[in-house]
């Protein structure tokens, strides 16, 4: 028994191994190079939603002190706890927000008679110290790079 088999039209023809490997090739470099450009920018994503989350807090706290005589929080939960009319100091938050790195943010409150509270993240390792990506942020460096 005889079987038919038509010939392949001339334009039908698939890929070489030799187009195939070019491709992939290309493929490879591009890839590498949004790798290399893309994945920094995720890390100071980071770092500036993390200092915004500290300004937002420190904002917070400096009109509880305003609202209350002076007097600074004793911790950040106040932020959040409403108020007779449903509010809260740190808007739209039912709990206390945590670090882009999933970190609770540090409140170290202002000493007696003092205005000098400290709003801390600890980077992305959540201890004291470190340098890059582990290093703290806090309000007064916030500030003091403004």
């Amino acid at each position: 028994m005889k079987t038919l088999q038509r010939p392949l039209a001339a334009g039908k023809r698939g890929f070489s191994l030799a187009e195939l490997m070019v491709v992939i090739v290309i493929i490879a470099l591009l890839a590498t190079f949004v790798a290399n450009n893309a994945i920094p920018m995720l890390f100071k994503a980071g770092k500036a939603k993390a200092g915004v989350d500290i300004m937002s807090i420190s904002n917070a706290i400096d009109i509880f002190a305003i609202e209350n005589g002076g007097r600074y929080p004793d911790s950040l939960e106040l932020l959040i706890t409403p108020d007779e009319n449903g509010l809260t100091y740190l808007k739209d938050q039912t709990t206390v927000p945590l670090d882009p790195w999933d970190n609770p943010y540090v409140y170290e409150p202002a000493s007696r008679g003092g205005a000098t509270y400290r709003v801390i993240s600890y980077g992305k390792d959540g201890q004291p110290g470190g340098e890059g990506d582990d290093s703290d942020i806090d309000n007064f460096t916030i500030r003091n790079k403004q």
